[in-house]
């Protein structure tokens, strides 16, 4: 009985909620099959936009937006699309929530938009959303769909903003805009330009996966 309770209480946490079927749909996207870091799904936003945590962040809630109100919509509509126009079904109910989030971001923050570019319009074709459209929300129920879009979204913010802090950390001396560096740092300038973006990426996938394998180990 003690080694029962000495091995439940050594069990890691994110494993302990996983286990409840209700949270398993939510913690993959995070964590088990995080879009970035495990799939490697989305690099193009992720490289492109994430020369600072401000963008990085903004792109990831912006595609989680579109990402949670597509499954949801995609969900219910499920039995009534054609399987013959199902991805041209799946864009335009895509391309309907990136306008309302390119428009929601004009009247936010014009200088934001700016800086994301032609990168908010590329969401219609994000290959996470019409893979999560596809594999998951045109075969299950609304309730799950809406777990595993905001566990992927999660997931794709969560990366997109380790990626967009480190670069902004060591090639600007600050994060979200904020200084923290002495004067005496000498900043990277590389990590701002696109290079960076490659080497922030491959480090931390290297980490990410390393910790992965050393928990299935364990």
């Amino acid at each position: 009985m003690s080694v029962i309770n000495q091995n439940k209480s050594e069990k890691g946490f994110l494993s302990s909620i996983a286990d409840h079927p209700s949270t398993d749909e939510f913690i993959k996207g995070v964590w088990r099959e995080n879009p970035v870091f495990v799939q490697v799904l989305g690099m193009c936003p992720s490289l492109a936009v994430s020369n600072s945590a401000k963008n990085a962040l903004a792109m990831g809630l912006a595609t989680a937006f579109v990402l949670l109100m597509s499954n949801i919509l995609i969900s219910l509509l499920r039995d009534f699309i054609p399987k013959q126009v199902r991805i041209a079904s799946y864009i335009l109910i895509i391309a309907t929530f990136v306008t309302v989030i390119d428009y929601a971001m004009q009247a936010i923050s014009i200088e934001l938009h700016k800086s994301l570019g032609a990168f908010i319009a590329l969401i219609v074709v994000n290959c996470i959303i019409l893979s999560r459209a596809e594999a998951f929300a045109s075969k299950n129920t609304v309730g799950k769909s809406i777990l595993d879009a905001l566990g992927m979204g999660i997931g794709f913010t969560f990366a997109l903003l380790c990626i967009g802090g480190v670069r902004e950390i060591l090639g600007s001396g600050s994060f979200l805009g904020f200084e923290f560096m002495p004067d005496s740092f000498e900043k990277w300038v590389i990590m701002v330009l696109p290079a960076g973006g490659f080497f922030t990426l491959a480090f931390l996938l290297l980490i990410f996966n390393s910790f992965k394998i050393k928990n299935n180990r364990a």
